[in-house]
């Protein structure tokens, strides 16, 4: 048989739809771990990009932080804190944290320093404090960008996530790496099947969200 067709029996197995090792429970856990990785980074990005971009200070450190994070190969970051912290979902915790901030930080930053002056004159003018300013004009201003840098950071988090397999028994990296141990070729092939049409649906998912809530927001602040 081929290598499609045997895929397509593979999926068609019934045994590979139940269990702690079924499609299901492997998909629940790769998205688990994209959206806590994602929330994560975004609570460490979004209050430091704002509040750098609201001082307009720091662009330089900014640059060198993102650039370097995105230069950081995260299978050999993942192998490091498996490294110093033992096998477990720690060590790609981390290393996939570290791949999702850069976008959110450098999406966050720029939106906000680009908010025009005669803007914040006008808020400041009103009576508004730094954190009225920020919380209440620039990042409701600033929130389309910011949604983009979370997608961003999301899709590339639901891309890699696959790398958890690699010391923890997590997500749909676990076809991958089992059916490349044991030669199991349709297992590799339906695992890289199932990340690649996650990593279609997730990010379409994530901007309708991303619309509604920015639309929500807006209708909040201007209530």
């Amino acid at each position: 048989m081929s290598l499609l067709a045997d895929t397509i029996a593979w999926f068609g197995d019934p045994d590979h739809w139940v269990g702690p090792s079924g499609i299901p429970v492997r998909v629940l856990q790769h998205l688990a771990l994209t959206l806590a990785v994602t929330a994560i980074a975004v609570l460490i990005a979004l209050p430091i990009g704002s509040w750098i971009g609201h001082m307009r200070r720091g662009e330089l450190s900014i640059a060198a932080i993102t650039n370097g994070a995105r230069a950081l190969p995260t299978l050999g970051l993942v192998t490091v804190f498996a490294l110093w912290l033992g096998i477990g979902l720690q060590a790609p915790l981390i290393a996939l944290v570290i791949l999702a901030v850069p976008s959110i930080l450098a999406a966050t930053y720029s939106s906000i320093a680009s908010i025009p002056r005669e803007t914040i004159d006008a808020a400041r003018a009103m009576g508004h404090t730094r954190m009225q300013t920020l919380m209440r004009v620039e990042l409701p201003i600033a929130l389309p960008v910011i949604g983009g840098g979370v997608q961003s950071a999301l899709l590339q988090v639901v891309a890699t996530a696959t790398i958890a397999a690699y010391v923890a028994d997590v997500g749909l990296g676990r076809y991958i790496f089992a059916g490349l141990k044991s030669r199991d070729y349709p297992e590799m092939a339906a695992g890289s099947l199932l990340v690649i049409l996650l990593a279609l649906l997730v990010p379409a998912l994530s901007a309708l969200v991303s619309r509604l809530f920015i639309r929500s927001s807006r209708q909040g602040v201007q209530q």
